[in-house]
C-alpha cells in the first residue's frame, strides 16, 4: 500500500494524491498535522531517500528549527525532527521499501 505523508495545505501533497488518483492507485493518506511519521517510518524514508538531509526542507519557514537540526549531534537529530515535523520536506510518499520525498511523478510511474 502506498503511503503519502503531508499536509492538507501542501501543493506537491495534493499534485502526489491526484497523481495516484488518476492512475486508480490505491494509497493512503497521512495528514502529518495530525499523525506524524513515526520513528520507524521515517528512518525507512531516510535511507530509501540517502539521509536524514535529504528529508529536510530548507525553505521551511522554522529557521530556528532548521538551524539547531543543522548543528546538534547526529544521534539527536531524528528526535528532533520528530518532534518538530513541519521541517520535514512533503510529500514523503512510501511504497514498501521505496520512499520519495516531494513531487516525483517520474519515480512514482511504475508504482503499483
Amino acid at each position: 500500500m502506498i503511503q503519502i505523508f503531508g499536509t492538507k495545505k501542501c501543493n506537491d501533497t495534493k499534485k502526489a494524491e491526484r497523481f495516484f488518483k488518476e492512475r486508480r492507485i490505491n494509497y493512503q493518506f497521512i495528514d502529518m498535522k495530525e499523525k506524524g511519521m513515526s520513528k520507524g517510518e521515517f528512518n525507512s524514508a531516510a535511507s530509501a531517500v540517502g539521509g536524514i538531509e535529504n528529508m529536510i526542507n530548507p525553505d521551511c519557514k522554522d529557521k530556528d528549527t532548521l538551524a539547531l537540526i543543522k548543528y546538534i549531534a547526529d544521534e539527536d537529530k531524528v528526535g528532533k525532527i520528530l518532534e518538530n515535523q513541519h521541517v520535514i520536506r512533503t510529500p514523503v510518499v512510501r511504497n514498501g521499501k521505496m520512499a520519495t520525498v516531494g513531487y516525483c511523478p517520474d519515480a512514482w510511474k511504475d508504482w503499483k
